[in-house]
C-alpha cells in the first residue's frame, strides 16, 4: 500500500528541548500501542496520512510542514528497539547506509536472512517506484523503513522540489506489489504532467518498455535520440501533440536528458522476466524509464498514465485552495485512537498532548 502527502518546504531545525519531549511522549504512546494492539497495527498506523499528522500534533511539532517527516522519523527511529517490539532504519540523507542499518537491525530481532532480504528489497523498491516510475519532480531526500520481529513493515519517505516550496510525503505498508498499481492513498497538492508508470493505465507501457530491453540497444538508442533531438520540425510536432490528433491529449513530455546506455545494456544481458526485475536492477532510473516510454508511445503507440497519484490534502483552505475533499471519518478515528492512546498516559506532558490533539480537530473542520 503506498500513500502520498505534500507539506509546505520549512528549512530549520527543531530545537533540542522539543525533540526530547518527543521522544518521551513518543515512547509512552508506542509502548500502549503496542502492548495493546501489537506491532502489526502499530506499523499500519505510522503508514497512514491521516494518523501521521495526527501524531505530529500530538508531539507538538508543525501539523503542516516538511519537517512533520523527518522530525517525526528521527524521534521514531531513537525511540524505537528491539525492546519495544519495533526498529527503524534510514533517515533524512542516509541513502546507502539505509540497508546497513537493516542488516543489522534485522539481527537484533534474529530476522532470517530471507526476511532481513525481503526488507531490503522493500526498502530499495520503494525508493525507486517513488523517485523513477512517479515522475513527479519531487526528488527524495529522507527515507525511512520501519519493521517488527516478523519482518512486517512499513516506509515512510519524502521528496523536495524547491521551486514549489512543497515537500511530497510517500507512505508505503508491507506490500509485495511495487509496480502494477499497488494500493496507494495519495495526500498533497496535485500536479501536471507527471509520468505514472505504475498507474493501471500504463500497464501496456511497462511491457512495452521490457520487451525494448530484450531487443537491440543500438536500435533503442538510434530510436531515443532522434526522437529527444528532432531532425525537422515535424517530428517536435508530433511530440507537442499539435500535428497528429492521436497527441492531440499528450502532455508536453521533458525529454530525457541522459539515458544510462549501460545499465540498459546490463539489462538486455540480464534478460529480466517482468518490469519490476528490469526496475530492480541497477542504473535503471528516471531518465532511462522516461526514455524507454518515450519510444514506446511514438514508435509503438502505448501511451503512458499522466496521473498524478494525489487523492488527499492536509491544506485545508490554504492559499493554495484545497484540491480534494478531507475524509473527515477517516481523520477522526485517527484523532480518536490516539485520544485514548494518549488518555492512558500518566505524566505532565497528557494534558498538553490532549490539548493539541483538540485544537488540530477543530483545525480539521
Amino acid at each position: 500500500m503506498r500513500k502520498y502527502v505534500d507539506l509546505p518546504l520549512h528549512g530549520g531545525k527543531a530545537p533540542y528541548w522539543l525533540v526530547k519531549r518527543m521522544k518521551g511522549l513518543a515512547a509512552e504512546i508506542f509502548k500502549i500501542m503496542i502492548n495493546d494492539f501489537g506491532t502489526e497495527e502499530s506499523l499500519k498506523r505510522i503508514a497512514d496520512p491521516y494518523w501521521f499528522q495526527a501524531l505530529s500534533c500530538v508531539l507538538g511539532f508543525d501539523w503542516h510542514s516538511s519537517g512533520t517527516t523527518t522530525v517525526v522519523c528521527g524521534v521514531l527511529n531513537d525511540v524505537f528497539s528491539s525492546e519495544i517490539g519495533i526498529q527503524g532504519a534510514g533517515g533524512k540523507g542516509k541513502g546507502r547506509k539505509t540497508l546497513k542499518e537493516i542488516e543489522t537491525k534485522s539481527d537484533s530481532f534474529g530476522l532470517s536472512e530471507n526476511k532481513m532480504k525481503t526488507l531490503k528489497y522493500a526498502s530499495r523498491m520503494t525508493a525507486k517506484v517513488d523517485s523513477s516510475c512517479i515522475q513527479d519532480f519531487y526528488s527524495i531526500y529522507h527515507h525511512t523503513i520501519y519493521f517488527d520481529e516478523k519482518g512486517r513493515w512499513c516506509v515512510v519517505q519524502q521528496g523536495m522540489n524547491p521551486k514549489r516550496g512543497y515537500a511530497r510525503r510517500y507512505q508505503w505498508y508491507c506490500t509485495s506489489n511495487f509496480v502494477d498499481n499497488p494500493e496507494n492513498k495519495v495526500s498533497g497538492i496535485k500536479e501536471k504532467d507527471v509520468l505514472n508508470l505504475v498507474d493501471k493505465d500504463s500497464e501496456e507501457v511497462r511491457k512495452t518498455n521490457l520487451d525494448l530491453v530484450k531487443t537491440d540497444i543500438n536500435k533503442i538508442k538510434s530510436e531515443i535520440e532522434r526522437l529527444s533531438v528532432p531532425k525537422n520540425q515535424e517530428t517536435l510536432d508530433i511530440w507537442t501533440g499539435e500535428k497528429r490528433e492521436r497527441y492531440n491529449s499528450m502532455p508536453l513530455y521533458i525529454l530525457p536528458k541522459k539515458v544510462n546506455w549501460n545499465a540498459l545494456k546490463k539489462a538486455y544481458e540480464h534478460d529480466p522476466k517482468s518490469f519490476e526485475e528490469l526496475l530492480s536492477l541497477e542504473g535503471i532510473g528516471g531518465a532511462t524509464l522516461r526514455g524507454l516510454t518515450l519510444v514506446s508511445d511514438l514508435i509503438y503507440g502505448e501511451e503512458p498514465s499522466w496521473k498524478d497519484p494525489v487523492k488527499y490534502s492536509f491544506a485545508y483552505g490554504g492559499k493554495d485552495g484545497v484540491p480534494f475533499p478531507v475524509n473527515r471519518e477517516a481523520m477522526d478515528k485517527s484523532i480518536n485512537f490516539l485520544h485514548d492512546i494518549v488518555g492512558n498516559i500518566e505524566n505532565k506532558e497528557k494534558k498538553k498532548a490532549l490539548k493539541r490533539l483538540k485544537d488540530f480537530s477543530v483545525r480539521k473542520t
